[in-house]
């Protein structure tokens, strides 16, 4: 895993389509803004494992 320290304001490149950037820090909580492709799923972890555990069933 790649670790980074970002303050508010800066991004990073994932690739050359998509843009994660720190939008805020308040406390303990970071709101990111991520700029990619529609043709890009972008999934919170805890919806995608909610998800699958739904198809298992």
């Amino acid at each position: 895993m790649l670790v980074l320290t970002r303050k508010q304001g800066e991004a990073i490149d994932i690739g050359d389509d998509v843009k994660v950037v720190v939008v805020s820090i308040r406390g303990g909580t970071v709101k990111l803004g991520i700029d990619a492709p529609r043709s890009v799923p972008v999934w919170r972890r805890e919806v995608r494992d909610a998800g699958q555990r739904g198809q298992e069933r």
